[in-house]
């Protein structure tokens, strides 16, 4: 009776063991389902909020995400607390980045996202498990927990936490950790929805733009691969464009770049003369204007058709800046790079526009332009697409002298360095906008 009594107190045991191990999986098993799921993915719909920890303080965005097979991506960040939305598209026609109250759009032949890790894809995240070898796993109430390396633009990003949900493996929350485990960027998603049915209008610019397919008024649109941009505004076809016009002269415009070879992008309006002789200016020891930066080439005229011919001139500064007719008050960056200080800061009219220049020199010598454009203009310059966490901006350029540009509630900033690496760029942007949101 004895054995018989142990033998069933012994059976029950390793049953309920059984039982309290249903449903979890080790670490392999895990990996394989993931890889089917991918392999098999059709669509999903995902929102959620994003928390950057990059700043003086917490900034949150509010994230939607669609995808449909085969390449078609859209996402939404919208600021919680204004209700700024920037939305990113790929479709047949290519990526776009549309900003639907500015009526802009700018359009890049890209690989993306294949290229760029993106923290609310879910490609992005499943491929990170895949790949890292030394990846760590844990189980935590209904989630698979993974630890493992980021890969993202951002280099100062080392490790992410994945944690998974064990029902059909989407996404919970994800963490970005830095090299010293701060976590710098977090996801939690409100939901997560595989199979999702999606109208083909969910990944149309028009429609996201909230304008006509014909007739009406149209965006304007940015095409810098293929050089050519159609614009509504009088005095300039070009974001970029060293110099613009008033509206219906030709003018005297100048662009200027400082002495460190980074650009101080300042343009001056023109006066009613209707000249047509167009200049722009170096300084000393700076590049000429033959096209190291995007920033300093010169720009046609919409109304006249006039080139904007380069050439170099001893005293940019005199030329290319004018007081603002209107007020701007610019923000600061409250993040400075180490061993860098502020040199000056000044008022200027650039493309038509009153902004301010601030210049900062040290390790590191920079340039950053900040203006509120009354017209949305196109730019005919090439750039690549990065992900600035707020938002996304363009990086334009060659290894001599590259320009970040990003527009952030009605106000156009540019960054513009010789040797400001990419990284440190995006942390003065962040900071740029911290210090908005205050």
């Amino acid at each position: 009776m004895r054995r018989r009594f142990s033998f069933i107190a012994a059976l029950l045991l390793c049953l309920t063991a059984v039982l309290a191990g249903c449903g979890t999986k080790d670490a392999e098993s895990v990996v394989k389902d993931l890889d089917k799921t991918l392999s098999g993915l059709d669509s999903y719909t995902g929102k959620g909020v994003m928390t950057l920890f990059t700043g003086q303080q917490p900034l949150e965005y509010q994230v939607e995400v669609s995808y449909q097979k085969p390449q078609y991506y859209r996402i939404a960040l919208t600021n919680a607390k204004k209700d700024i939305t920037q939305i990113v598209l790929r479709n047949d026609e290519g990526v776009f980045v549309l900003t639907p109250r500015l009526n802009k759009v700018f359009r890049f032949q890209s690989d993306w996202p294949a290229n760029q890790g993106q923290v609310y894809l879910y490609q992005t995240l499943v491929q990170s498990i895949l790949l890292d070898n030394s990846r760590t796993f844990a189980v935590d109430n209904d989630a698979y927990v993974f630890d493992v390396m980021a890969n993202y633009q951002n280099g100062s990003l080392a490790r992410q936490k994945i944690w998974l949900n064990k029902s059909d493996y989407a996404p919970s929350k994800v963490e970005v950790s830095d090299a010293n485990n701060a976590v710098m960027v977090s996801v939690k998603f409100d939901s997560f929805k595989f199979g999702s049915k999606l109208e083909k209008s969910v990944f149309d610019t028009q429609k996201n733009m909230g304008t006509p397919a014909a007739g009406g008024d149209q965006p304007t649109m940015a095409d810098p691969d293929n050089n050519s941009a159609n614009g509504t505004n009088n005095g300039s076809n070009g974001d970029n464009a060293a110099a613009t016009t008033d509206n219906n002269s030709n003018g005297n415009n100048a662009a200027a770049t400082n002495d460190n070879g980074s650009s101080d992008n300042a343009a001056a309006t023109t006066d009613d003369s209707g000249n047509g002789s167009n200049n722009a200016a170096t300084n000393d020891g700076a590049n000429n204007a033959s096209g190291n930066n995007p920033d300093d080439n010169s720009s046609t005229n919409v109304d006249s058709g006039t080139d904007n011919n380069a050439a170099n001139n001893d005293s940019a500064d005199e030329g290319a800046m004018a007081p603002a007719d209107g007020t701007f008050s610019g923000m600061d960056p409250t993040y400075l790079p180490d061993g860098v200080s502020e040199k000056d800061n000044q008022s200027i009219v650039f493309g038509g526009n009153p902004g301010i220049m601030i210049r900062y020199a040290g390790s590191y010598d920079y340039t950053l332009i900040e203006t509120q454009p009354k017209d949305v203009a196109a730019s005919a310059t090439e750039g690549t697409l990065v992900d600035m966490g707020f938002t996304y901006g363009m990086i334009s350029g060659d290894d001599v002298q590259r320009t970040l540009t990003w527009t952030y509630e009605g106000t156009e900033f540019r960054i513009t360095s010789a040797n400001l690496p990419e990284t440190e760029m995006v942390k003065v942007a962040q900071s740029v906008e911290g210090d908005m949101s205050k």
